[in-house]
């Protein structure tokens, strides 16, 4: 039996994407330089990933030369949402106060974590007013 991933994205990917959205453009030797300051890896590797990630319509690229320029096609914040959503429903049964509490309870969040999400709530609170 085929195992399922909890999200869309594999591992290798999010650091990708990462990257991509850090430079707004890359070219596979752009993001191979920057995950080798890591760990070691392939070029033809990371070249499989992002064009699986155009594929899966998260980057678009453009040719320049030999070379293609990716940028991403979606926001930081736009995979973020979609991929959380995702995760909610798979592990929580789409209770966002299951998540809230895990995440409160179950992490070694520091005063300034806990303050910055109380504040982020009381702004919530705030503006619904």
């Amino acid at each position: 039996m085929r195992k399922r991933s909890l999200t869309s994205l594999g591992e290798t990917e999010m650091e990708v994407l990462h990257h991509v959205w850090t430079l707004e453009e890359a070219t596979v030797a752009d993001v191979r330089e920057r995950i080798l300051e890591e760990r070691e890896v392939a070029y033809t590797t990371v070249m499989t990933v992002l064009k699986n990630l155009a594929e899966k319509g998260y980057l678009q690229y453009r040719k320049e030369g030999v070379a293609y320029v990716y940028s991403p096609a979606r926001s930081a914040q736009d995979v973020q949402r979609s991929l959380l959503g995702d995760l909610l429903q798979k592990v929580f049964n789409g209770s966002p106060q299951s998540l809230a509490q895990a995440l409160v309870q179950h992490e070694d969040l520091s005063a300034d974590d806990l303050d910055a999400i109380r504040a982020m709530i009381d702004q919530i609170d705030d503006s619904d007013a």
